[in-house]
């Protein structure tokens, strides 16, 4: 995708870097029907006026001033497809209560990553991942005090690159973002593998920023301590990569020394030990869930994770959000 093409969204990301009315910015950047799915409890939503009455317009009511900021921005193709996609923070001083999480008056940061698909000069088909578990638990109601690993991990505001070059603007040399998309395609392959043969792919001192509810994790034996208990859980624990016929990712691409990916759904598998203090069921659950990776060299460093969990959790009987809306 063209450093032109990358206008489109970064027209976008600027005029919602500044408090004001949004709507303007979401017309011009969304198609009118846009296919838009955003985590639960928003779910499917039908287009750019949906968007703004069912999420956006609510969020900036609860959150005074609030504003969004990228961390990461980059652009690309899958299976002939445009794909542009971005991940950081809206920001704003929690004032209202929202989706029946209780007001803190405070400053407040709710995490965000999504992917667009373009057609036409106009996002088309998009998914948006929050973290609202992270939200709860820096307001203290989140209701669950376990992650699925053997430790909780860290929880709190998630950093940057820590190169500070995740915002995309030009385009970078083609050859290096096939490179890194091979090496985290490769990676991909080999987890849920019984010898952990995804190991030499990562830097010792890797970072891994997870979902709040999960937890987030540095050096590659921390990463192995949550990664290894989690696929444990789930019989036939299997991604979006691997040609399963029951999940995919919607794109994966790299641009630089990053690469993303996401599925909705992309992961699955029948749960036979606890998750989250929940079950085992023993039936099939799928996972909504997207990264971002950082590459030095020919190893991953950083990784940025989104799992829609309360959507998960509902599908083993448990419903951890305080009230529901939307589809």
């Amino acid at each position: 995708m063209s450093s032109h093409d990358r206008s489109l969204y970064l027209r976008y990301a600027d005029a919602l870097q500044h408090p004001s009315d949004w709507s303007e910015a979401i017309a011009a950047f969304f198609s009118a029907d846009a296919d838009i799915n955003v985590v639960h409890p928003f779910n499917e939503l039908q287009g750019a006026d949906a968007y703004l009455d069912k999420f956006l317009h609510p969020l900036q009511h609860s959150f005074e001033g609030l504003y969004r900021r990228d961390d990461i921005f980059m652009a690309g193709q899958f299976e002939g497809q445009d794909w542009i996609s971005s991940t950081g923070y809206f920001v704003g001083h929690f004032a209202q209560d929202w989706i029946g999480i209780k007001a803190t008056g405070t400053l407040s940061y709710l995490r965000y990553g999504e992917f667009h698909r373009i057609e036409n000069g106009k996002a088309v088909e998009s998914y948006i991942y929050l973290d609202i578990p992270e939200l709860m638990i820096a307001c203290n109601q989140w209701p669950l005090p376990i992650g699925p690993g053997l430790s909780r991990g860290y929880t709190g505001l998630i950093q940057g690159p820590a190169s500070k070059d995740g915002v995309i603007t030009n385009e970078p040399d083609p050859a290096e973002g096939q490179r890194s998309y091979q090496i985290v395609t490769d990676m991909l392959t080999e987890l849920a593998t019984k010898d952990e043969a995804w190991r030499p792919y990562w830097h010792d001192n890797m970072m891994w920023y997870g979902p709040g509810a999960f937890g987030s994790f540095v050096g590659i034996e921390e990463f192995a301590s949550f990664q290894v208990p989690f696929e444990s859980q789930f019989d036939g624990w299997s991604g979006g990569s691997k040609g399963n016929g029951m999940t995919k990712h919607f794109t994966r691409y790299g641009d630089g020394n990053y690469t993303c990916s996401g599925g909705w759904p992309s992961l699955t598998g029948v749960n036979v030990k606890p998750f989250l203090g929940q079950g085992p069921t023993k039936e099939r659950v799928f996972m909504r869930v997207c990264d971002w990776w950082r590459r030095e060299n020919e190893l991953l460093v950083e990784n940025w994770v989104f799992v829609d969990v309360p959507h998960v959790l509902l599908q083993l009987g448990y419903d951890p959000l305080p009230h529901s809306q939307g589809s």
